[in-house]
Protein backbone atom coordinates (compact mmCIF):
# COMPACT_ATOMS: atom_id res chain seq x y z
CA UNK A 1 0.00 0.00 0.00
CA UNK A 2 0.93 3.42 -1.06
CA UNK A 3 0.50 6.68 0.52
CA UNK A 4 0.01 9.74 -1.70
CA UNK A 5 0.49 13.76 -0.80
CA UNK A 6 -1.35 15.09 -3.38
CA UNK A 7 -1.80 18.91 -4.22
CA UNK A 8 -4.67 20.51 -6.26
CA UNK A 9 -3.37 24.28 -6.95
CA UNK A 10 -5.06 26.68 -5.03
CA UNK A 11 -7.13 24.59 -3.40
CA UNK A 12 -5.33 21.95 -0.77
CA UNK A 13 -2.87 19.17 -0.05
CA UNK A 14 -3.80 15.87 1.37
CA UNK A 15 -3.25 12.35 1.40
CA UNK A 16 -4.94 9.53 0.23
CA UNK A 17 -4.05 5.76 -0.55
CA UNK A 18 -6.27 5.81 -3.93
CA UNK A 19 -5.68 8.87 -6.06
CA UNK A 20 -8.76 7.78 -8.65
CA UNK A 21 -11.06 7.33 -5.99
CA UNK A 22 -10.48 10.32 -3.71
CA UNK A 23 -9.08 12.88 -6.05
CA UNK A 24 -10.87 12.16 -9.30
CA UNK A 25 -13.93 10.41 -8.57
CA UNK A 26 -14.72 12.30 -5.04
CA UNK A 27 -13.21 16.03 -5.69
CA UNK A 28 -13.78 15.95 -9.32
CA UNK A 29 -10.10 16.58 -10.31
CA UNK A 30 -8.93 14.76 -13.16
CA UNK A 31 -5.23 13.31 -13.11
CA UNK A 32 -3.67 16.97 -14.85
CA UNK A 33 -5.24 19.11 -12.46
CA UNK A 34 -3.26 17.90 -9.57
CA UNK A 35 0.26 16.87 -9.20
CA UNK A 36 1.76 14.19 -6.45
CA UNK A 37 3.94 15.77 -4.29
CA UNK A 38 5.54 12.63 -2.25
CA UNK A 39 5.18 9.25 -1.82
CA UNK A 40 5.50 6.72 1.27
CA UNK A 41 5.40 2.99 1.97
CA UNK A 42 2.48 1.30 4.51
CA UNK A 43 4.62 1.64 7.44
CA UNK A 44 5.77 5.65 6.93
CA UNK A 45 2.07 6.97 8.08
CA UNK A 46 4.04 9.04 10.76
CA UNK A 47 6.32 10.73 8.31
CA UNK A 48 3.39 11.43 5.37
CA UNK A 49 1.12 12.93 8.46
CA UNK A 50 4.00 15.48 9.23
CA UNK A 51 5.02 16.18 5.78
CA UNK A 52 0.98 16.54 5.01
CA UNK A 53 1.26 19.02 7.76
CA UNK A 54 4.32 20.63 6.86
CA UNK A 55 3.21 21.21 3.46
CA UNK A 56 -0.51 22.94 4.11
CA UNK A 57 1.39 25.65 6.50
CA UNK A 58 4.48 26.34 3.28
CA UNK A 59 1.53 26.62 1.00
CA UNK A 60 -0.65 28.70 2.94
CA UNK A 61 -3.58 26.20 3.21
CA UNK A 62 -5.91 25.11 5.54
CA UNK A 63 -3.80 22.88 8.17
CA UNK A 64 -6.11 19.52 9.08
CA UNK A 65 -7.47 19.93 12.49
CA UNK A 66 -7.17 16.15 13.15
CA UNK A 67 -3.41 14.68 11.83
CA UNK A 68 -3.73 11.79 9.26
CA UNK A 69 -2.47 9.14 11.05
CA UNK A 70 -5.06 10.47 13.80
CA UNK A 71 -7.68 10.29 11.85
CA UNK A 72 -9.87 7.23 13.32
CA UNK A 73 -9.99 5.08 10.30
CA UNK A 74 -6.17 4.88 10.59
CA UNK A 75 -5.83 4.37 14.51
CA UNK A 76 -8.49 1.29 13.72
CA UNK A 77 -9.91 0.51 10.32
CA UNK A 78 -12.67 -1.98 11.13
CA UNK A 79 -14.59 0.10 13.77
CA UNK A 80 -16.86 2.26 11.83
CA UNK A 81 -19.54 1.99 14.65
CA UNK A 82 -22.00 0.51 12.63
CA UNK A 83 -25.35 -1.03 13.53
CA UNK A 84 -26.19 -4.51 12.57
CA UNK A 85 -29.89 -5.90 13.27
CA UNK A 86 -31.34 -9.17 11.47
CA UNK A 87 -32.61 -6.82 8.80
CA UNK A 88 -30.16 -4.10 8.17
CA UNK A 89 -27.10 -2.72 8.51
CA UNK A 90 -27.34 1.21 9.59
CA UNK A 91 -24.25 3.47 8.75
CA UNK A 92 -23.23 6.36 11.24
CA UNK A 93 -23.64 9.35 8.69
CA UNK A 94 -25.96 10.57 6.23
CA UNK A 95 -26.53 9.26 2.54
CA UNK A 96 -24.09 11.87 0.93
CA UNK A 97 -21.07 11.22 3.27
CA UNK A 98 -21.39 7.86 3.41
CA UNK A 99 -19.28 6.77 0.22
CA UNK A 100 -16.32 8.40 1.05
CA UNK A 101 -16.09 6.90 4.45
CA UNK A 102 -16.54 3.25 3.54
CA UNK A 103 -13.65 4.09 0.79
CA UNK A 104 -11.67 4.83 3.74
CA UNK A 105 -13.04 1.09 5.11
CA UNK A 106 -11.78 -1.12 2.26
CA UNK A 107 -11.12 -4.25 3.83
CA UNK A 108 -13.61 -3.79 6.40
CA UNK A 109 -16.12 -6.62 7.47
CA UNK A 110 -18.75 -7.46 9.68
CA UNK A 111 -21.08 -10.45 10.46
CA UNK A 112 -24.78 -10.74 10.00
CA UNK A 113 -27.55 -13.20 10.14
CA UNK A 114 -27.42 -13.56 6.32
CA UNK A 115 -23.93 -13.59 5.82
CA UNK A 116 -20.41 -11.85 6.29
CA UNK A 117 -19.88 -8.68 4.27
CA UNK A 118 -16.65 -7.25 3.01
CA UNK A 119 -16.29 -3.74 1.98
CA UNK A 120 -14.51 -3.42 -1.45
CA UNK A 121 -14.83 -1.48 -4.60
CA UNK A 122 -17.76 -3.46 -5.72
CA UNK A 123 -19.87 -4.18 -2.30
CA UNK A 124 -19.66 0.04 -2.31
CA UNK A 125 -21.24 0.39 -5.60
CA UNK A 126 -24.13 -2.21 -4.09
CA UNK A 127 -24.41 0.00 -1.20
CA UNK A 128 -24.53 3.27 -2.94
CA UNK A 129 -26.84 2.20 -5.28
CA UNK A 130 -29.48 0.65 -2.30
CA UNK A 131 -28.99 2.74 0.52
CA UNK A 132 -31.77 4.26 2.13
CA UNK A 133 -32.04 7.24 4.82
CA UNK A 134 -33.36 6.26 8.13
CA UNK A 135 -36.78 6.81 8.38
CA UNK A 136 -35.78 8.13 12.25
CA UNK A 137 -33.17 9.95 12.21
CA UNK A 138 -31.36 12.05 8.83
CA UNK A 139 -27.93 11.50 9.94
CA UNK A 140 -28.06 7.99 9.84
CA UNK A 141 -28.31 5.19 6.37
CA UNK A 142 -29.30 1.80 6.03
CA UNK A 143 -29.47 -1.27 3.42
CA UNK A 144 -31.18 -4.46 3.70
CA UNK A 145 -28.91 -7.55 4.71
CA UNK A 146 -30.64 -10.03 3.09
CA UNK A 147 -30.63 -7.91 -0.11
CA UNK A 148 -26.57 -7.45 0.31
CA UNK A 149 -26.50 -11.09 1.02
CA UNK A 150 -28.28 -11.64 -2.01
CA UNK A 151 -26.09 -9.66 -4.63
CA UNK A 152 -22.81 -10.59 -2.30
CA UNK A 153 -23.58 -14.46 -3.31
CA UNK A 154 -24.47 -13.88 -6.52
CA UNK A 155 -22.22 -12.19 -7.71
CA UNK A 156 -18.79 -13.41 -6.12
CA UNK A 157 -17.88 -9.96 -5.28
CA UNK A 158 -14.69 -10.81 -3.77
CA UNK A 159 -13.59 -12.10 -7.32
CA UNK A 160 -14.82 -9.00 -9.28
CA UNK A 161 -11.43 -7.67 -11.45
CA UNK A 162 -11.06 -3.76 -11.07
CA UNK A 163 -12.23 -3.01 -14.32
CA UNK A 164 -15.56 -1.14 -12.84
CA UNK A 165 -17.54 -4.16 -14.76
CA UNK A 166 -20.09 -6.45 -13.65
CA UNK A 167 -19.92 -9.82 -14.50
CA UNK A 168 -23.04 -11.86 -14.98
CA UNK A 169 -22.17 -15.24 -15.90
CA UNK A 170 -19.84 -14.17 -19.10
CA UNK A 171 -22.06 -11.51 -19.70
CA UNK A 172 -20.81 -7.82 -18.89
CA UNK A 173 -23.01 -4.86 -18.60
CA UNK A 174 -21.64 -1.56 -17.20
CA UNK A 175 -22.92 -0.18 -14.15
CA UNK A 176 -25.66 -3.43 -13.98
CA UNK A 177 -25.36 -3.35 -9.89
CA UNK A 178 -28.86 -1.86 -10.00
CA UNK A 179 -31.07 -0.73 -12.86
CA UNK A 180 -30.25 2.99 -12.51
CA UNK A 181 -27.17 2.28 -13.20
CA UNK A 182 -26.90 0.88 -16.23
CA UNK A 183 -24.90 2.69 -19.16
CA UNK A 184 -27.31 1.28 -21.86
CA UNK A 185 -25.50 -1.88 -23.96
CA UNK A 186 -22.90 -4.46 -22.85
CA UNK A 187 -19.58 -3.80 -24.01
CA UNK A 188 -18.10 -5.15 -26.89
CA UNK A 189 -15.20 -7.37 -25.50
CA UNK A 190 -17.36 -9.22 -23.67
CA UNK A 191 -17.65 -11.86 -26.53
CA UNK A 192 -21.43 -11.63 -26.88
CA UNK A 193 -23.97 -10.61 -28.37
CA UNK A 194 -24.98 -6.65 -27.67
CA UNK A 195 -27.96 -6.10 -25.59
CA UNK A 196 -29.67 -2.98 -25.70
CA UNK A 197 -30.70 -2.39 -21.99
CA UNK A 198 -32.03 1.29 -22.23
CA UNK A 199 -35.89 1.27 -22.23
CA UNK A 200 -35.70 -2.00 -20.00
CA UNK A 201 -37.33 -2.19 -16.54
CA UNK A 202 -37.52 -3.79 -13.40
CA UNK A 203 -38.55 -6.85 -14.57
CA UNK A 204 -36.67 -7.30 -17.43
CA UNK A 205 -33.66 -6.86 -14.86
CA UNK A 206 -35.25 -10.03 -12.58
CA UNK A 207 -35.56 -11.54 -15.59
CA UNK A 208 -31.67 -11.40 -16.79
CA UNK A 209 -30.60 -12.16 -13.36
CA UNK A 210 -32.75 -15.10 -12.85
CA UNK A 211 -32.13 -15.76 -17.02
CA UNK A 212 -28.18 -16.29 -16.85
CA UNK A 213 -28.22 -18.72 -13.44
CA UNK A 214 -30.31 -20.92 -15.30
CA UNK A 215 -33.58 -20.96 -13.55
CA UNK A 216 -35.31 -20.75 -16.80
CA UNK A 217 -33.62 -23.88 -18.14
CA UNK A 218 -33.79 -25.77 -15.57
CA UNK A 219 -36.60 -24.01 -13.11
CA UNK A 220 -39.56 -25.88 -12.09
CA UNK A 221 -42.57 -24.10 -11.54
CA UNK A 222 -43.63 -26.38 -8.94
CA UNK A 223 -40.25 -25.01 -7.00
CA UNK A 224 -41.09 -21.36 -7.84
CA UNK A 225 -43.99 -22.09 -6.07
CA UNK A 226 -43.09 -23.49 -2.89
CA UNK A 227 -40.46 -20.69 -2.87
CA UNK A 228 -43.36 -18.15 -3.08
CA UNK A 229 -45.14 -19.73 -0.15
CA UNK A 230 -41.84 -19.30 1.90
CA UNK A 231 -41.53 -15.63 0.98
CA UNK A 232 -44.88 -14.89 1.69
CA UNK A 233 -44.54 -16.90 5.43
CA UNK A 234 -41.16 -14.60 6.23
CA UNK A 235 -43.33 -11.32 4.77
CA UNK A 236 -46.62 -11.93 7.20
CA UNK A 237 -44.42 -12.77 9.77
CA UNK A 238 -42.42 -9.48 9.53
CA UNK A 239 -45.96 -7.46 9.60
CA UNK A 240 -47.11 -9.60 12.74
CA UNK A 241 -44.02 -8.08 14.14
CA UNK A 242 -44.32 -4.64 12.72
CA UNK A 243 -41.03 -4.47 11.52
CA UNK A 244 -41.93 -2.59 8.17
CA UNK A 245 -38.42 -2.90 7.13
CA UNK A 246 -38.05 -6.77 6.56
CA UNK A 247 -41.86 -6.47 5.25
CA UNK A 248 -40.83 -4.21 1.95
CA UNK A 249 -37.96 -7.04 1.88
CA UNK A 250 -40.28 -9.40 2.09
CA UNK A 251 -42.84 -7.82 -0.31
CA UNK A 252 -39.90 -7.65 -2.77
CA UNK A 253 -38.97 -11.28 -2.62
CA UNK A 254 -42.21 -12.38 -3.56
CA UNK A 255 -42.22 -9.95 -6.61
CA UNK A 256 -39.12 -11.70 -7.52
CA UNK A 257 -40.51 -15.37 -7.36
CA UNK A 258 -43.80 -14.43 -9.29
CA UNK A 259 -41.78 -12.28 -11.82
CA UNK A 260 -39.79 -15.87 -12.42
CA UNK A 261 -42.59 -18.35 -12.09
CA UNK A 262 -44.84 -16.48 -14.37
CA UNK A 263 -41.72 -16.64 -16.75
CA UNK A 264 -41.85 -20.50 -16.30
CA UNK A 265 -45.50 -20.78 -17.31
CA UNK A 266 -44.64 -18.89 -20.78
CA UNK A 267 -45.85 -15.67 -19.56
CA UNK A 268 -44.91 -12.40 -18.64
CA UNK A 269 -45.95 -10.93 -15.35
CA UNK A 270 -46.89 -8.18 -17.06
CA UNK A 271 -49.24 -10.17 -18.72
CA UNK A 272 -50.68 -11.26 -15.27
CA UNK A 273 -50.49 -7.72 -14.05
CA UNK A 274 -52.65 -6.45 -16.72
CA UNK A 275 -55.13 -9.36 -16.75
CA UNK A 276 -55.74 -9.28 -12.86
CA UNK A 277 -56.57 -5.08 -13.61
CA UNK A 278 -58.72 -5.53 -16.43
CA UNK A 279 -60.87 -7.81 -13.90
CA UNK A 280 -60.39 -5.56 -11.12
CA UNK A 281 -60.64 -1.71 -12.54
CA UNK A 282 -64.66 -1.65 -12.91
CA UNK A 283 -65.35 -3.45 -9.31
CA UNK A 284 -67.17 -2.02 -6.95
CA UNK A 285 -67.54 -2.93 -3.06
CA UNK A 286 -67.29 -1.64 0.81
CA UNK A 287 -64.52 -2.00 2.80
CA UNK A 288 -65.34 -4.21 5.85
CA UNK A 289 -63.34 -5.08 9.14
CA UNK A 290 -60.21 -3.99 7.06
CA UNK A 291 -60.88 -6.00 3.47
CA UNK A 292 -62.70 -4.96 0.50
CA UNK A 293 -65.52 -7.03 -0.48
CA UNK A 294 -66.71 -6.82 -3.91
CA UNK A 295 -70.26 -6.81 -4.30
Amino acid sequence: MTYYIYHIPGKKIGVTRDLNKRVTEQQGYEPHEYEILHTYNEDEIEEVSLMETYLQKKYGYRVDETPYNELKFNKNKNDMNINVTEATTTFPCPVNKLKGQLMDKLGMTWHTDHGTFTINEYSIKWIMSNVQTSRYNDLRCYVYNKAFARFYDNHQTHDYPSNGQDQYGGKTIAGALSPTGVQGTQEEDCGCEEVDVSDWNIFDYIRDWADTRGLYAEGDPKTQALKLVEEVGETCRAILKENKEEAIDGIGDCVVVLTNLAELLDVSIEDCIETAYDEIKGRTGRMDNGTFKKD
